[in-house]
């Protein structure tokens, strides 16, 4: 301990001095366990209990034991809910104004939370409780989340005890990119296996509370629950997606319509909302034909098997806690971090990673594949007209700041602490608010200082004073919103909103025109009022401009490939050569070699037993999209994945002969995006093939990366099975490249905002 804080008395021996310790830390008497379950992507209109017929029965019975929140909002994104989510504050005060992947210069975009803001464990540690997250982070820069990076911002530091989970804006569920603590791990199983990354997280955070409780059976714990679903790739085990067989087959016009009636029948809102007009961009499903039809079905029914098989396995999550004894004593928490998504397209998309590399999914190569939709195999994503339907019965989706973006699911779920259970709420709530709720309902003050760093203070609102009485006044009165130049004000029942288009440079931001709701009485912003109440428009626009000053939310920028993207310093610069050894840990894409659009040589320096060798030597990427070198039967092989759309070989058909040997793979740049492949035993060449189209932009948007000796969970091609770990000796394998490193900005940034 410090000599400063030692409270004892210290002679000059033992009999004339007094010992002295601190008390251990303790929390309030009546504290609760805190649990927040933040889903990703899912709708308002999504969840059972907010109107849906997508079977959720764990969240049904939590809502229906305590509060829904109907009027709750986000940030319209990602990374930014989740910092408001875990500090209390807004999204450009953490400074995260962005997704995490898209730092910009300026402080409220930079994506790094300063010290000056501490996360919610690090205002619970000094009373006693523990903190584990499990799941999604997305909260750190995406040049940070390496093995050679700093760990200041990853989950150990900010304040969690323990985590188990991913740290992108997506990963695979069948082969995901986990991160245990504060390094990469393998999945614990294959496809195969029956693994599913839901059902991983959930034994995790079940194990973590009872290894906390066979230690210490009175701590009190925070629990940071964030599923990868219903982010795309919607994948879910086959028997749930059988389940949902036929049931979207009337389509997103219908579906809209009998979701209203639901949420209006159930309170959920207010009687005389009206369903906003389908967008003019989004087709009536009647006007499709009956091959549409079939495929834009079965992709609802992947994301609706994905939702109820994690509602399943949430089940489990908190039966585990009853089993404690503790359920009624844990406030549970459950949000979505924004809108439904609109990131299939107008039509849906096999493969994510493909629209980003010029390769869309046709619709006859969707009828083909319509079974595996849904499987290992697909990054599957719904068309946008789902996206409205999920969103019933607002306007517009994420990423926007009109309510389709920013109003979403809220159910709190205390049984120990809230009487008026299986009710309705309809105060103003942000998830900013969410911190401070918690932290006066477990009689925690927040901070002033937190690791010698002097608090900012929080920003949002205790939600605490409603959970007994749904006509008390609301006391978060005024949020402003802002994503990628859309803005929003909400002000006492009113909201002044303007829609940017993303990366528009053709119209300036005085050129938007901004409209005017009454929400309290029109919640789905059908009427605009800007004409007949322009005065209370001008003020709230001036009051916009103080909150964003306010907020660090200036400068203003609607484009994700800005320059003060592309001009940042980066943490490790491009080199010529790289060299990788087996038996250490994934790279992740942005921390590996970049061979794309420029020639390259693979070599790996092995020794093959008289008996022969198999195995990777190097990979990078997954069945998604990617490529493998590797021997196979005694044979050297190259394979380039094209999306999983197309695969291009080259293969020699003679033995690797016993002894040491460099074997090479070398790539010679004939065109844009295309060259020709040779593979040679020292420099001999043994195999040769065009390779016609090479990935231009990310082999993957799921957190595949390269891995030395072995593969990746979910292959590059499915002539081996994943880890096919070189059977030989394997020195290292060195990877030359030549030409300036291949960049296409405007990919990068399409690419990250894609996977938030």
């Amino acid at each position: 301990m410090d000599a400063r804080d030692f409270g004892g008395v210290i002679g000059r021996h033992w009999w004339d001095s007094v010992p002295w310790w601190p008390e251990p830390p303790r929390p309030p008497d009546g504290a609760p366990n805190i649990v927040f379950v933040v889903l990703d992507d899912t709708g308002f209109a999504q969840l059972g209990c907010f109107g849906s017929d997508i079977e959720t029965p764990t969240l049904d019975r939590l809502a229906n034991g305590g509060l829904r929140f109907t009027n709750f909002h986000t940030t319209a994104l990602c990374s930014p809910t989740r910092s408001c989510v875990l500090t209390g504050r807004n999204h450009h005060s953490c400074g995260m104004g962005r997704i995490a992947d898209l730092p910009a210069g300026f402080p409220g975009y930079d994506a790094r939370i300063p010290r000056t803001i501490a996360f919610l464990p690090q205002m619970l540690a000094p009373y006693g409780y523990a903190s584990y997250a499990v799941g999604k982070w997305h909260l750190t820069p995406e040049d940070e989340c390496n093995l050679a990076a700093t760990r200041a911002r990853w989950p150990l530091s900010r304040g969690f005890d323990r985590f188990y989970g991913f740290f992108g804006g997506e990963t695979h569920q069948f082969a995901p990119a986990l991160v245990h603590d504060s390094h990469f791990i393998d999945a614990p199983a294959t496809y195969d296996d029956g693994y599913h990354l839901t059902a991983d997280l959930v034994d995790h955070a079940i194990t973590m509370l009872r290894d906390l409780r066979a230690v210490d059976a009175d701590r009190p714990f925070f629990l940071y629950f964030a599923t990868g679903a219903c982010h795309s790739p919607h994948h879910s085990p086959v028997e749930w997606r059988d389940r949902y067989r036929g049931r979207f087959d009337g389509g997103w016009d219908a579906w809209r319509d009998a979701t209203l009636a639901r949420q209006l029948s159930t309170g959920v809102l207010p009687p005389g909302t009206e369903l906003s007009p389908r967008p003019d961009w989004v087709p009536a499903w009647d006007s499709l034909s009956a091959d549409e039809q079939r495929v834009y079905a079965r992709y609802m029914e992947a994301f609706a098997a994905y939702l109820s098989h994690t509602d399943h396995e949430l089940d489990r999550l908190f039966a585990a806690v009853a089993e404690l004894g503790e359920l009624d004593d844990t406030v549970v928490m459950v949000l979505s971090d924004n809108g439904a998504s609109s990131e299939g397209g107008p039509g849906g998309s096999l493969n994510d990673a493909r629209i980003w590399n010029a390769a869309a999914t046709t619709l006859e190569e969707a009828l083909a594949r319509i079974d595996e939709i849904g499987g290992p195999y697909c990054h599957n994503n719904y068309p946008w007209g789902w996206t409205v339907a999920g969103n019933t019965p607002f306007r517009r989706w994420k990423r926007e700041v009109h309510e389709g973006g920013v109003c979403d699911p809220l159910v709190v779920h205390w049984p120990s602490g809230i009487h008026a259970v299986g009710e309705t709420r309809r105060q103003f709530t942000h998830a900013i608010d969410l911190v401070p709720t918690v932290l006066e309902i477990a009689g925690i003050e927040a901070p002033a200082i937190v690791d010698g760093f002097a608090q900012r203070p929080i920003e949002g609102t205790s939600f605490a004073y409603a959970f007994e009485d749904a006509g008390v006044p609301e006391r978060h009165t005024t949020q402003y919103f802002e994503m990628f130049g859309c803005r929003g004000l909400y002000q006492n029942g009113w909201k002044a909103v303007t829609y940017h288009q993303i990366q528009d440079a053709a119209r300036t931001f005085d050129d938007d025109y901004w409209e005017l709701y009454h929400v309290d009485l029109d919640p789905s912003e059908c009427h605009d009022l800007a004409a007949a109440e322009g005065a209370r428009l001008r003020a709230m626009i001036d009051q916009w401009w103080i909150e964003a000053a306010k907020h660090q939310v200036l400068p203003l920028d609607n484009r994700p490939m800005s320059s003060f993207v592309l001009e940042r310093p980066h943490a490790f610069a491009s080199r010529d050569r790289y060299v990788y050894y087996p038996d250490t840990g994934l790279v992740p894409e942005i921390g590996a070699v970049n061979v794309r659009n420029r020639t390259h040589v693979i070599t790996a320096e092995v020794v093959v037993p008289p008996d022969g060798a198999d195995g990777v030597l190097l990979s990078h990427g997954s069945a998604l999209g990617g490529w493998t070198f590797f021997v196979l039967d005694g044979c050297l092989h190259y394979a380039h994945n094209f999306g999983a759309r197309t695969i291009e070989r080259v293969d020699s058909h003679e033995p690797v002969p016993p002894g040491a040997h460099r074997l090479s793979f070398r790539f010679d740049k004939t065109g844009e995006h295309q060259g020709r492949g040779s593979l040679l035993i020292e420099d001999r060449v043994v195999g040769e093939n065009e390779i016609t189209r090479f990935t231009p932009m990310r082999f993957s948007l799921t957190g595949g990366g390269l891995k030395c000796g072995e593969s990746d969970n979910l292959p590059v091609v499915r002539d081996y099975e994943a880890p096919f770990r070189f059977t030989g000796e394997l020195h290292r394998v060195v990877v030359d490249v030549e030409g300036p490193e291949y960049r296409n900005p405007f990919a990068e940034a399409q690419h990250a905002v894609q996977t938030q």
